[in-house]
């Protein structure tokens, strides 16, 4: 029987660019060690031409931020009925969109931060909230142009009036929750686990601590108090089913269990494509669950579908 044709689309023009090519890059790798047919596609505004050319069988999403992520390729996909990973248009295009997911997750019970979209001439004139608060764009991954607000700080960040901020109009303004970082992977229909990201020498879990070795330390699986960790996984299965995902995602959580802390746990985020690096998350979790990378991505091959 011949193997299955997998192209892996990674690259693209977003921001995130350079994570995208390191995930796929690295899926690509697995998937030749797992067996498959593999071919590696830079992906550039020929991609519908490319596809048409190649025929794969499936195609394996690695795209990290807006078209690749957003709802856009997946359109693309469905219009050319390939095959694919992750989640369909509407999960995705709902997902990518911070303030309209959490909106969604508050009406199925999920708990989270207050949280208010501006423009950015609004974000930078004043403080449209009392601080402290975290600014984010709307539609970006991989904590660009996330900032930190902090107390005594008397004015809204400048970077916001820069000319060359490229992250959007749209601004996420968000009540900021103290305590531990968290993040749950989900398989299909199953909550793998909960790891706790602990940042070296970054105020947060910015893009260096995402990315560069050393950057930060997992503990997988989090060492929290058992119905906390319950919890979590309850939370992010309940999101992605919310949400309609499918395939793997990754919800992100902060918990604020310190010494004097107020004992808040609060949902951020869903992510439908989540980083799959040498530093990443997801597959340190499946693995800790029982699913090495080659054998998760190959359950997520195997699970690809059109019409998701």
């Amino acid at each position: 029987m011949a193997a299955k044709h997998v192209a892996v689309l990674m690259g693209g023009w977003a921001s995130e660019r350079p994570v995208s090519l390191s995930s796929g890059n690295s899926c690509a790798d697995a998937l030749e060690r797992a067996g498959y047919q593999v071919t590696r596609i830079d992906m550039g505004r020929d991609v519908v031409e490319v596809l048409k050319s190649l025929k794969p069988d499936v195609v394996f999403n690695a795209l990290h931020g807006p078209f690749g992520e957003d709802g856009g390729i997946q359109g693309v996909l469905e219009l050319l009925q390939i095959p694919y990973t992750h989640s369909g248009i509407l999960a995705s295009a709902l997902a990518m969109d911070k303030e309209k997911a959490k909106q969604v997750a508050k009406r199925v019970g999920m708990p989270v931060a207050e949280s208010k979209v501006v423009s950015r001439s609004e974000a930078a004139e004043k403080h449209v909230m009392a601080p402290p608060y975290v600014i984010k764009p709307v539609n970006e991954g991989s904590s660009f142009g996330v900032l930190i607000v902090r107390e005594d700080q008397a004015h809204p960040p400048q970077e916001l009036y820069s000319a060359n901020w490229p992250y959007g109009e749209r601004i996420m303004v968000e009540r900021y929750v103290a305590g531990r970082e968290l993040t749950c992977a989900v398989m299909g229909d199953v909550a793998l686990g909960v790891t706790e990201i602990i940042s070296e020498g970054h105020a947060f879990y910015d893009y260096d601590a995402k990315y560069a070795p050393g950057g930060s330390k997992h503990q997988c699986p989090a060492e929290i108090k058992p119905n906390i960790y319950q919890k979590i996984l309850t939370l992010s299965l309940k999101a992605h089913q919310a949400i309609g995902c499918r395939g793997v995602t990754r919800s992100d959580f902060r918990l604020d269990d310190g010494l004097m802390g107020t004992g808040e746990l609060v949902w951020l985020e869903i992510n439908t494509q989540p980083g799959m690096t040498p530093t990443s998350l997801v597959p340190e979790i499946a693995a800790h669950a029982g699913h090495p990378f080659e054998e998760l991505l190959s359950w997520m091959v195997e699970d690809a579908s059109c019409n998701r």
